[in-house]
């Protein structure tokens, strides 16, 4: 039999279809395929019934005044219910406020892009491959080549290092990925030594800079540096998939990682961050080049996206305190669901 390109459309489509049915995990297909609910509440508190411990879901609409969502349990063992006022472990959207500080930073002529590696850290001229060749610009794009510690096997996870320099050394004398600037690859690493590096030219920890040029201009007081800036009560308990107890206590101290927010303060950085008026021009134009302008992150036991549709104007924070397992894949799903509800909305109004 012949096979026409339009055969061979719907047939590659057909095997798209059954691979997608085969190899999605049953829970998750279950939410893929569920109808929609007419609101966003009422799409949280299915997402529960999922093996998400708890959930939190800001949203905020240009004009309208910001709605908050929430289902689950704060504190699964004392039968907290969720609350989204409470403060997240918000993980790797913490690289935005970085990313930022170092926009301005470069803006004040602080830091240049194009300098490298070597030019700031000398003494890892003969420990990180290629370092005299890896520039600012390419470690804030993640471009750089680095290898990330988060690969490392040996990385302890249930007894985290207290030091970010114990995270370095997991790195130090291995292989590069690739050659400097060659192609992007994620890498935590480069957002640890980016901390080191705005700490040297400072003269002080970054996060006070953070703190003084971002948070404390767009009025955010529920944003902190670190997990132990604040009363743990006041944190959301968090659960991964296998592991019996809650790991709210574990204090990840690396840059890029280490922030701890509520909801509402991350989407009113978020927002100014995209409507522009949280840099200035020239800020803005050189964010613009470095980074991108939403955000996920990931600990043992929490997992968060923050994103703004343009369409919709619209920014939507979603938290939840599981991690592991097929966690991801059923937030990410709900995520998009919650948005699509906020779509079919907005087309209403």
């Amino acid at each position: 039999m012949k096979i026409t390109k339009r055969l061979l459309k719907i047939l590659l489509l057909v095997l798209a279809i059954i691979c997608t049915v085969a190899f999605t995990p049953w829970d998750t297909l279950l939410v893929w395929t569920a109808p929609v609910p007419n609101t966003v509440q009422e799409q949280v508190e299915k997402a529960i019934s999922h093996n998400l411990d708890g959930i939190i879901v800001y949203v905020d609409k240009k004009g309208v005044k910001p709605e908050f969502y929430s289902s689950g349990w704060k504190n699964r063992e004392n039968k907290i219910p969720s609350n989204p006022q409470a403060l997240f472990k918000i993980a790797s959207i913490s690289k935005l406020y970085i990313a930022v500080a170092a926009a301005k930073l470069v803006h004040k002529k602080r830091l240049s892009l194009d300098k490298t590696l070597t030019d700031y850290i000398p003494e890892l001229a003969a420990r990180i491959e290629y370092a005299e060749q890896i520039s600012i610009r390419m470690m804030l794009q993640h471009r750089s080549g680095i290898p990330d510690f988060i690969d490392d096997p040996k990385l302890p996870w249930s007894s985290l290092p207290v030091n970010p320099n114990e995270y370095l050394q997991m790195v130090l004398g291995k292989p590069a990925d690739f050659k400097p600037d060659n192609r992007y690859r994620y890498c935590n690493t480069n957002y640890l030594l980016i901390g080191k590096i705005l700490d040297k030219i400072l003269g002080y920890d970054h996060q006070q800079y953070v703190k003084k040029e971002i948070l404390d201009s767009l009025g955010l007081t529920h944003t902190y540096g670190s997990l132990s800036n604040v009363d743990l009560e006041e944190v959301v308990s968090g659960y991964y998939k296998g592991y019996d107890g809650d790991l709210k206590s574990q204090n990840y101290v690396v840059a890029g990682g280490s922030m701890v927010a509520t909801a509402q303060d991350v989407g009113v950085f978020l927002r100014a961050l995209n409507d522009g008026s949280l840099l200035n021009k020239n800020e803005q134009s050189i964010y613009s080049n470095i980074y991108v302008y939403e955000h996920t992150g990931l600990l043992p036991g929490y997992s968060s996206i923050v994103r703004y549709h343009k369409d919709i104007d619209t920014i939507v924070v979603m938290f939840v305190n599981t991690s592991g397992g097929n966690s991801w894949t059923t937030l990410e799903v709900i995520y998009n669901r919650i948005v699509k509800i906020l779509r079919k909305q907005s087309k209403k109004q």
